[in-house]
């Protein structure tokens, strides 16, 4: 069974609350890799003041995806392969993005 679930945790935002860019990175995400676990955390209020941050958030993520599509591939490729589909977030409002990308256990 796929689960797409954000936990909402010490003060993070999760879906109930997120905003377009987030939900584009899910979207995005979902439809790339149709993955079986992918977490994504608005991480920006923990760098408000600091370069890259805006008032209204959605600048500093982290994304912990895990999809058969990353099986036998190293850490760089699997990191280039979600750079690639979110280029245009990464490209415009993203400014930091933490990433967690994993194969299921076989």
């Amino acid at each position: 069974m796929t689960k797409h679930d954000t936990r909402h945790d010490g003060g993070r935002r999760d879906d109930r609350r997120a905003g377009p860019v987030q939900a584009a990175i899910r979207a995005k995400l979902a439809e790339a890799f149709r993955p079986t676990r992918l977490d994504i955390t608005d991480d920006s209020h923990r760098h408000a003041g600091h370069g890259g941050a805006r008032p209204e958030g959605e600048t500093h993520f982290a994304v912990a995806i895990e999809a058969e599509a990353f099986r036998g591939k190293g850490r760089v490729e699997r990191q280039r392969m979600v750079y690639a589909v979110l280029a245009e977030e990464l490209a415009g409002p993203v400014h930091a993005l933490a990433l967690r990308v994993t194969a299921p256990e076989a």
